[in-house]
């Protein structure tokens, strides 16, 4: 039995390679003869879950979109039938809603690995670029999600985020009505936002995943110790030329990630099932009220995952009349972790490596950002909360605008000629 089923995979094989046989070094080139550093960890798992959670949100958002009505007057009407009506629609829309917040939680990991490993640093900067422009595609794209259901919080989060931008002098006044098709948001801004979301924007962020992992697999990838395996021995069991401390991706990794991808589906399960909204932190409480522009919520937030960049916007002050500069720290926020290839000066890539200075100063940033989080998603009214805000703030920006200074300072343990594992 087993050889008739060989057979007849080698066959249809085959025959598809004789149709297009571009395929097969396609397999080979990111699979099968992809050689990676045998001492993965389990850090190393969230880009293979960030992987699994986009998928879960393309097929989700396909049959939402079936009964999803993007109107003012309809659009939280139709969610509620999704809920409600539809077989298994309230599931598949937790499954979404959850997604999403999961989705942050994996790439947030993912990008702090790349900060501890030194992911960032020659020859891979063009991944790290790439990997931001998937951060911020994904922020765009959640933000635009968020809006569609037409809650009290959807309403409100689309008027104040959007109204950002009347803050730039001149132009920010049309650039609001442009972004929102009307002076308030409603049909224009759902349908837009709706075509977004559905369409344009998913397009995007797979066309920048597909670049991020071939960038990825062109110059190989790092691994805790931020030694270069390519540039190490030859000669493995699989393979004369390949790298002697790599190992075949397939089925070596493959199955060590369908391990950890069944243990990350458990939790994301029990999640749906049993906290969907995780106590207003995924699903706020009041996005369970249809959208009313007569009633304004006593404490409007953005989602969880936007929280850190809000309480910046919230706690830097307006000067000389100009409400700017918020909106500039926000968005510089998050320029700053696109220049970390260049603001590095350390001669070693991985923290396992570095001194204590290093190790202090990704604390600090770690912490400074968890708790803007925690800031961000606050009423805001504390006067010492805002100051503790400002003085995070300055942390946040401090790691990166000094970190060409002290990572030359700090002191560099010697790091070995091959990876830790060898055998």
């Amino acid at each position: 039995m087993a050889n008739i089923i060989t057979r007849s995979v080698d066959t249809v094989w085959n025959w598809v390679n004789e149709r297009a046989p571009g395929m097969m070094p396609v397999y080979r080139k990111h699979m099968s003869e992809y050689y990676a550093p045998k001492n993965f960890n389990i850090w190393y798992i969230f880009g293979v879950l960030s992987m699994v959670v986009l998928v879960n949100q393309i097929l989700t958002g396909i049959f939402l979109t079936m009964h999803f009505k993007p109107s003012a007057a309809e659009a939280f009407a139709s969610v509620e039938y999704i809920m409600r009506d539809v077989e298994w629609g309230w599931l598949i829309r937790y499954m979404h809603s959850t997604g999403a917040s999961l989705f942050f939680i994996v790439v947030y990991l993912h990008m702090f690995r790349g900060l501890m490993y030194g992911s960032y640093k020659k020859p891979r900067e063009l991944v790290w670029i790439l990997g931001m422009l998937i951060y911020l595609v994904l922020m765009a794209e959640a933000f635009l999600g968020y809006v569609l259901p037409w809650g009290q919080m959807s309403y409100w989060g689309a008027k104040v985020i959007i109204s950002l931008f009347g803050a730039i002098p001149v132009i920010g006044g049309g650039l609001t009505e442009w972004i929102m098709g009307d002076y308030n948001p409603g049909d224009a801004t759902l349908n837009r936002f709706f075509a977004l979301h559905v369409i344009a924007l998913p397009l995007v962020l797979l066309l920048v995943v597909v670049l991020h992992i071939f960038a990825l697999h062109e110059v190989g990838s790092n691994n805790p110790d931020g030694v270069e395996i390519k540039k190490g021995p030859k000669g493995n069991r699989w393979s004369a030329t390949a790298p002697a401390d790599g190992v075949p991706f397939h089925p070596y990794y493959t199955v060590k990630d369908t391990f950890y991808v069944g243990f990350f589906l458990i939790i994301a399960a029990f999640i749906i099932f049993f906290a969907p909204t995780f106590g207003g932190w995924f699903l706020e409480h009041d996005n369970f009220t249809e959208a009313n522009p007569l009633v304004t919520p006593s404490h409007i937030k953005p989602v969880w995952y936007f929280t850190p960049y809000y309480a910046m916007l919230r706690v830097v002050p307006s000067f000389f009349g100009i409400k700017l500069w918020g909106v500039l720290v926000m968005f510089g926020a998050i320029v700053m972790l696109f220049l970390v290839p260049w603001l590095d000066k350390s001669p070693v890539k991985s923290y396992r490596y570095r001194g204590l200075l290093s190790w202090v100063m990704l604390l600090v940033f770690a912490v400074s950002f968890l708790w803007l989080a925690k800031i961000g998603a606050g009423p805001g009214t504390d006067p010492v909360e805002a100051i503790i805000g400002r003085v995070l703030t300055f942390l946040y920006f401090a790691f990166f605008i000094t970190m060409p200074l002290w990572t030359k300072l700090d002191k560099t343990k010697p790091v070995p000629e091959r990876v830790t594992t060898h055998d």
